[in-house]
């Protein structure tokens, strides 16, 4: 029994097991979850709709939390839909392959969800520190530049997780105590060393990422600097104002990030299915308030969205018979 159970293989299917500990309730846990990931994916798609089709958010800040959207909508598919199906279905089992681009997708959403609240800060940075240069600054060509900096950076920096997992021979279990899979999950199943699996894991990702986030926190000082300087209050309470969706979508998404991330590598007593719930509302919590923030916080996307309600009803309406 021993040696089968130390034998070498690369497993065809993976098991995840969802939130161990707490299979008595999954059916009550998947109600909420269900309905948080209904509610981004609406929310999101309306954003990109509305930023579509409203010619006055065809802006460099509106084209970059259209990206933003559109990297929650990704994240949360990339998880949710597979928990519900275990928690629902008691669909455990995910392909080998299948589970690895799982990992790459939500990894590179992650590296690249902080990329694009970097490129907001930047965008914040010019309209208030230099508001007469925006659109010479702020181009098309640069804003294009930019995005596909994003992508390439994210896609370069997690490309290299799908090697170093497929590298690894795996024994004992198949059978991952989580609801979708992660990098360092898959890869404390293998029986070889994971050194380097550890050391790029945690490091590169995040060493990029707390790059990003002191690039922030020197743009939003340069702004606060800025903002304290103009000559009357209005103008400050608007330039305030059009920071705050901002700021609370960073808040949002990097303090969970981080405290799920530390107490990950160092909440040992804390148990695990609290890090595995934590770790399935980080992908789908943040995606979901995103929209309803800057829906409720920019007066533009309000009206847009407002616009587009009536535009529908209006057609509802003429369609009606009689």
């Amino acid at each position: 029994m021993t040696h089968a159970n130390l034998t070498v293989f690369h497993p065809a299917v993976f098991a995840l097991l969802g939130i161990p500990g707490l299979e008595a309730h999954h059916i009550w846990l998947s109600i909420p979850l269900c309905l948080m990931y209904i509610t981004a994916v609406l929310g999101n798609s309306i954003l990109i709709m509305v930023i579509i089709t409203e010619r006055n958010l065809h802006e460099p800040m509106y084209f970059f939390l259209s990206m933003l959207a559109i990297t929650d909508i990704l994240l949360s598919t990339t998880t949710v839909p597979k928990a519900l199906a275990i928690f629902w279905l008691h669909a455990h089992d995910i392909a080998f392959d299948a589970c690895v681009t799982q990992v790459f997708f939500v990894h590179m959403m992650f590296v690249g969800e902080s990329a694009i609240l970097l490129a907001m800060a930047f965008d914040r940075f010019v309209a208030i520190c230099a508001p007469l240069h925006y659109t010479t600054v702020l181009t098309w060509p640069l804003v294009g530049r930019i995005a596909l900096a994003i992508v390439t950076r994210s896609f370069c920096i997690i490309f290299p997780v799908i090697f170093l997992l497929k590298r690894l021979p795996f024994c004992r279990t198949n059978i991952i105590r989580h609801s979708y899979c992660e990098h360092i999950g898959v890869a404390r199943l293998a029986c070889s060393d994971i050194t380097i699996n550890i050391w790029y894991g945690f490091s590169v990702p995040i060493v990029m990422v707390i790059l990003d986030v002191i690039l922030i926190t020197v743009s939003y000082s340069l702004i606060l600097r800025a903002v304290f300087h103009l000559p009357s209050q209005d103008a400050r309470h608007k330039a305030l104002s059009t920071c705050g969706s901002h700021l609370c979508v960073i808040l949002m998404f990097y303090v969970p990030s981080f405290f799920t991330l530390l107490t990950h590598r160092f909440g040992h007593n804390i148990p695990r299915h609290v890090h595995i719930l934590l770790a399935n509302l980080y992908v789908v919590v943040p995606p979901m308030l995103n929209p309803i923030v800057y829906g409720v916080k920019t007066r533009q996307i309000r009206e847009g969205v407002a616009h587009r309600f009536f535009d529908i009803k209006a057609w509802c309406c003429a369609s009606l018979p009689g």
